[in-house]
């Protein structure tokens, strides 16, 4: 039997079903969130590893940079560079030489401050992101992956130049 409203115009559903269809929508607003957060979350890494990756690719032009400027002068001249600019421009020789074409933001903290690896001589010999962040296991693959141990944050990878013979090494190395 249907009971009719206080108004007398119409019918009213019965008291249970309205319970349970406030327990499905709540049920499936709780699974689209619970789906929401779970692609969040799997973006979120996917970001930080394009992040990563870009970090290991800068850092490998600024080591390459840094080399070609080493070994540009004669060798009695040879020094590392004072400032990264040098590595847009070098003055010490005629004509224009570049090794950069701009000097690159850091990845991680999307910023242009970088840390500098000191040459033993003088100038840099390296850089480093300047952020404390995790870096992300298992995402380093080839050459790099030597720089997956023991790294605790992403500034203890520092992209430097050594020239061949130096005790100092080359190319991308955990520090």
């Amino acid at each position: 039997m249907a009971s009719r409203t206080p108004s007398g115009s119409g019918m009213t559903p019965p008291r249970s079903s309205a319970g349970i269809t406030l327990l499905a929508v709540m049920v499936a607003l709780a699974l689209t969130i619970a789906v929401l957060l779970a692609m969040l979350t799997v973006w979120w890494q996917e970001r930080a590893r394009e992040k990563q990756a870009d970090l290991l690719w800068v850092g490998a032009r600024f080591s390459e940079a840094i080399g070609r400027y080493y070994e540009a002068a004669p060798d009695a001249a040879r020094r590392y560079p004072e400032r990264l600019e040098d590595l847009l421009e070098d003055a010490r020789l005629p004509g224009t030489q570049r090794y950069l074409r701009k000097v690159y933001r850091d990845p991680i903290t999307n910023s242009a401050a970088w840390g500098t690896v000191a040459a033993p001589g003088g100038g840099i010999m390296g850089v480093y992101s300047l952020s404390k962040a995790v870096p992300i296991r298992g995402a380093i693959k080839g050459a790099a992956g030597q720089m997956d141990s023991g790294a605790k944050h992403y500034s203890d990878w520092k992209f430097s130049y050594g020239p061949p013979g130096e005790a100092s090494g080359g190319g991308t190395k955990p520090e």
